[in-house]
């Protein structure tokens, strides 16, 4: 059986909330134009497109942005500000460095331009492959399928230079490779690390990762895979669920990476009323970290109100409709957690389902589309967006029981998880 979600929303509800996911699962320092133009490379890199492409997201950003006012920007000014940088620029990578660092200037969320040297390019490609259609995505992608080399990890570039893993996707090779969050990254076969560069070619075939973790340099063998995005964070969710014994008591985990679509949503809905946590005494529901693009009703599953309905056909197949989880519930949060799943945690608070345990979320909540321009993509925001009347841009939502952690504790001692399994479990 499989769990279904009724009633449906409109078609204009969806095309608005499933735009609404986070700015960057991977947030990178933005430098400014004289560090743009650094460390170039690229021999294919042609000015003249360059410039095209620039100007194309100026103009984009225009006639687009949520904002008509550009958030108090004269926003032609901007444009002849950064075009002798755009005409310096030597590389596809120096170019996105100077049209980010423009963007930057909107403090705006969900405004940033990813290149194919990013796993973002291709990830929010697939998430909003429906408007790419008509946007330049069969040009991206000729053969229709959206995927990238890697090994199923998310990373933060610091302002230091260092490239931190900030996230593990389970069931991935970086799982099965024993990597962790706060490992920080540094080469790939005696190579520096590029996120994507470092797995070109090499699908199939086992690599060496250089990592440091704490005072510890270590040698990880890993086998790249074939990434195709969506599928990733569904075996992601799917395979972080499990139970945890405290107490006496049986405390359900899940893992939702990604938000962005429905399938998401019926994979927990199975996972609760048919799969690991079934027979789970309570739920800890994880929206730390990864894509947003949740919708409101997704709260629904713990109207407790609302009856759950079995129907079994001729031939004994059954499904359950309208899945409903009655047992207690707690939600982990933090500067990870955006978008959508930031709405998610507003009605959570509000409408006191639980307690939300972790850190304040990102404040990024403004609606957003891409458009493929150049070789890039262009992530927008295009429309604003209020919760019950409130504003929750650039303010996020603040957890019921504050658990402070850093990047690296969530790969051995996680505190924010261990406070939820204390809570749940009465100890």
């Amino acid at each position: 059986m499989k769990a279904a979600i009724d009633p449906s929303p409109s078609r204009r509800q969806v095309l608005r909330l499933t735009a609404m996911v986070t700015a960057c699962a991977v947030v990178t320092k933005v430098p400014n134009a004289e560090e743009a133009l650094k460390g170039e490379g690229g021999n294919s890199y042609v000015p003249a497109d360059g410039v095209a492409t620039f100007e194309s997201v100026w103009q984009t950003v225009r006639e687009r942005f949520y904002d008509p006012r550009h958030n108090g920007l004269d926003w032609p000014a901007v444009r002849e500000r950064y075009l002798l940088d755009v005409q310096r620029a030597t590389s596809q990578d120096s170019l996105a460095r100077v049209i980010n660092t423009m963007l930057s200037e909107l403090h705006a969320s969900h405004t940033r331009f990813y290149t194919p040297d990013e796993p973002e390019y291709y990830q929010l490609a697939d998430i909003f492959a429906g408007a790419l259609q008509r946007r330049g995505l069969q040009r991206a992608f000729p053969d229709g399928h959206i995927s990238y080399p890697g090994i199923g990890i998310l990373s933060r570039l610091e302002a230091t230079g260092r490239n931190v893993i900030t996230g593990v996707i389970d069931g991935t090779p970086a799982q099965e490779a024993g990597l962790r969050a706060g490992d920080e990254t540094i080469a790939v076969n005696g190579t520096a690390f590029e996120p994507i560069g470092s797995f070109r070619g090499k699908v199939g075939k086992s690599v060496v990762l250089e990592v440091h973790r704490g005072a510890s340099v270590l040698q990880v063998p890993v086998i790249p895979i074939d990434l195709k995005p969506t599928k990733m964070f569904l075996r992601g969710l799917e395979s972080s669920a499990r139970i945890i014994e405290s107490n006496g008591r049986r405390i359900g985990y899940v893992h939702v990476w990604c938000y962005a679509g429905s399938i998401y949503q019926r994979a927990l809905e199975s996972l609760l009323s048919q799969g690991v946590l079934r027979d789970a005494d309570a739920l800890i529901w994880d929206l730390r970290d990864g894509w947003g693009g949740a919708q409101p009703q997704y709260l629904d599953l713990f109207n407790a109100r609302v009856p759950t309905m079995q129907v079994t056909d001729r031939n004994g197949r059954s499904e359950l409709v309208n899945v409903k989880w009655r047992k207690p519930v707690a939600m982990l949060i933090n500067g990870g957690t955006r978008s959508g799943k930031e709405v998610l945690a507003y009605g959570f608070k509000k409408y006191r389902l639980g307690e939300l345990i972790g850190t304040r979320t990102e404040g990024a909540v403004l609606a957003a589309t891409a458009f493929l321009i150049g070789s890039g993509l262009l992530l927008l925001a295009v429309e604003d967006v209020r919760v019950d009347g409130e504003r929750l841009e650039s303010v996020g939502v603040t957890p019921t029981i504050e658990v402070l952690a850093d990047v690296a504790s969530a790969g051995s001692d996680d505190p924010q998880l261990s406070r939820a399994v204390a809570l749940l479990s009465g100890t």
